[in-house]
């Protein structure tokens, strides 16, 4: 057994304990613990007690004392349920062009867009974008954020799909941070593919998708589903298969257009992402099932758009996860804290529900159900704050960060020491 450590004192440890799933939570429901020392071994949370009381029963054993000095908050490490951080080159153009006026449409056909990065990332080594994944991984850990979901989606053949999830694969073994690949062969119709897009999901469920099982590369499908993607006539036969094979799906949602949220549903996935689109009828439909709605603010502030209408999805009773999106193109702040706390600010969420996004609710968008909150038997993933009060956090808007971060028991992330 790994040696005991006892951290502490702690002004506050916000645990995430005893809060819904689903719906609107206020900040009278989250439990704030004073004094209090976390007990951790094996890199899960043993106990979190006073820290005086936890002090004086571990004395005479051999315990690991980590005595913090000044004032500190905990929070659970956070969960980024959505991210493209598998990438090659910049969409730096397209930002300016966008912001010039130009639409989405003429980028495109001024050879920027998705297909840009799609040739830039084939033309990228695997080595190149295990770098890259990890680059902006240490970002990501800066923020607080102990678990990250990765995304394929720019190779967009099999050859190049499978060589950018054995990338994540690999950065996740090289990296200290969790990540979760899913495959999001299902991005666009490549254009230099032969065929319809029935014929290429076809293609990619056919032969990428007994690949994906066989070496352990990704147990989560996704797909886009919007005008210019896929149509749900076309992906419905494409997700039949992944969940006859076992995977987890989920969607891209009504980002610009209505209709993906019906298919995220009729799936039972997990998660349906973007949901700036949706109307109160998706909202309804959403809250009535087990799928959690997942807001991108990142997407919003990187293409001027509105936000996900996350207060009317909690309001409706449904599960909000906040994800950054971080991807070359619509989102490449990549910062976490500063889009949950500008979507707090514009959608009036609590503090409450906005940590409940970026923690348990974000992991079980990613059927993880051992971290997003602190407590015995729940992964040692937590982050520190220099400050005696949590609400600190997000007052500054993403201005403050962690100086401590710890994943599974091990400091990975010293403010004071990078």
């Amino acid at each position: 057994m790994e040696q005991l450590t006892l951290i502490g004192p702690l002004n506050q440890v916000i645990p995430m304990t005893g809060m819904p799933i689903k719906g609107a939570v206020s900040d009278s429901q989250l439990r704030i613990i004073e004094n209090a020392g976390i007990l951790f071994a094996d890199g899960l949370i043993k106990t979190i007690d006073s820290y005086k009381k936890l002090a004086t029963e571990v004395k005479d054993l051999n315990v690991k004392l980590i005595q913090l000095e000044g004032n500190h908050i905990c929070l659970p490490g956070f969960v980024d349920s959505h991210t493209h951080i598998c990438f090659g080159g910049s969409r730096a153009r397209d930002y300016a062009m966008r912001n010039a006026g130009k639409t989405y449409l003429e980028i495109a056909e001024e050879g920027g867009g998705i297909w840009d990065t799609v040739q830039q990332t084939r033309k990228a080594t695997k080595k190149e974008l295990i770098k890259g994944i990890i680059k902006r991984a240490k970002q990501h850990l800066r923020n607080g954020v102990t678990t990250i979901e990765v995304k394929s989606g720019y190779g967009l053949t099999v050859k190049e799909e499978l060589k950018m999830l054995q990338a994540i694969k690999e950065a996740d073994e090289q990296f200290p941070l969790d990540f979760v690949s899913t495959c999001l062969a299902a991005h666009m119709l490549p254009r230099d593919f032969n065929g319809n897009s029935s014929e290429y999901l076809s293609e990619i469920s056919e032969q990428l998708f007994p690949v994906l099982k066989k070496e352990k590369l990704s147990n989560r499908v996704d797909a886009f589903i919007e005008k210019g993607a896929f149509n749900k006539s076309e992906i419905e036969p494409y997700l039949s298969k992944a969940a006859e094979m076992g995977f987890d799906i989920t969607i891209h949602a009504d980002q610009f257009s209505v209709g993906g949220s019906e298919v995220a549903v009729k799936f039972n996935a997990v998660s349906a992402d973007h949901l700036e689109a949706s109307t109160s009828n998706e909202i309804e439909l959403l809250a009535k099932s087990e799928v959690i709605s997942t807001a991108l603010p990142g997407a919003s502030l990187g293409l001027g758009c509105s936000f996900t209408p996350a207060r009317e999805i909690l309001d409706a009773g449904g599960a909000l996860a906040i994800a950054s999106d971080h991807n070359p193109g619509s989102a490449p702040m990549g910062d976490l804290l500063t889009q949950s706390a500008i979507l707090g600010t514009m959608q009036k969420l609590t503090n409450a529900e906005v940590l409940a996004g970026i923690t348990f609710r974000a992991a079980a968008a990613l059927k993880l159900q051992d971290r997003g909150k602190l407590e015995a038997g729940y992964l040692a993933d937590f982050n520190l704050f220099h400050t005696a009060n949590f609400n600190e956090v997000l007052y500054n808007q993403g201005a403050f960060k962690p100086c401590i971060v710890y994943k599974k028991g091990k400091l990975i992330y010293n403010k004071h020491n990078s």
